[in-house]
């Protein structure tokens, strides 16, 4: 509880409408989304494919884990499993020889580990495999994968926005919102 709820169907219509209002009508603060399933695509706002999302424990929530003391991408990837993948993620940090474990005892998904599904390949951090994986594809936050791997390899030349990693959210909205704003 305490929480705020968008019901969604297709095209936000009286399915969702009639939904929120009941909900409401419960004490709980629920919302249609204006337009539904149909305008939120139509606006390339971010759909996560849900067959890649991992197990669910018995909260049904779910579990993750990588290595311990963080750094960019391990900060980063956290950030958007909790803002579009499962606001109640678990996320687990452990010492590098314990991670393997952990996620068998855990039935965790890993991530930043090397050899691991959630992990860089190439050029690519594990941040920019959970956008494809996820089909994140927005604009906004490929804006934001530029940012992540310019900090995390140290190359200014990608995104000189990096040194902001710590303000994700703020860095988010700029993305979606301000990235043709001019100062002056």
């Amino acid at each position: 509880m305490g929480q705020s709820s968008v019901v969604v169907c297709q095209d936000g219509g009286t399915l969702s409408q009639a939904t929120a209002a009941a909900l409401r009508h419960e004490g709980i603060d629920a919302q249609a989304l204006v337009g539904g399933y149909e305008a939120w695509r139509a606006e390339h706002q971010p759909l996560v494919r849900g067959d890649r999302v991992p197990h669910r424990d018995g909260d049904g929530r779910t579990v993750w884990v990588t290595r311990a003391r963080p750094k960019v991408v391990r900060v980063a990837c956290p950030w958007l499993i909790r803002r579009f993948i499962d606001p109640s993620a678990v996320v687990l940090f452990v010492p590098p020889a314990e991670v393997a474990g952990v996620a068998e005892h855990a039935k965790a998904a890993t991530f930043d580990v090397e050899g691991g599904f959630w992990g860089d390949r190439g050029e690519r951090t594990t941040f920019d495999v959970m956008l494809e994986e996820f089909g994140l594809d927005t604009e906004p936050l490929a804006h934001l994968a530029l940012i992540v791997r310019g900090a995390d390899t140290g190359r200014l030349d990608l995104a000189p926005q990096y040194a902001a990693m710590a303000h994700f959210g703020a860095v988010y909205r700029w993305a979606c919102d301000a990235t043709d704003e001019r100062h002056g």
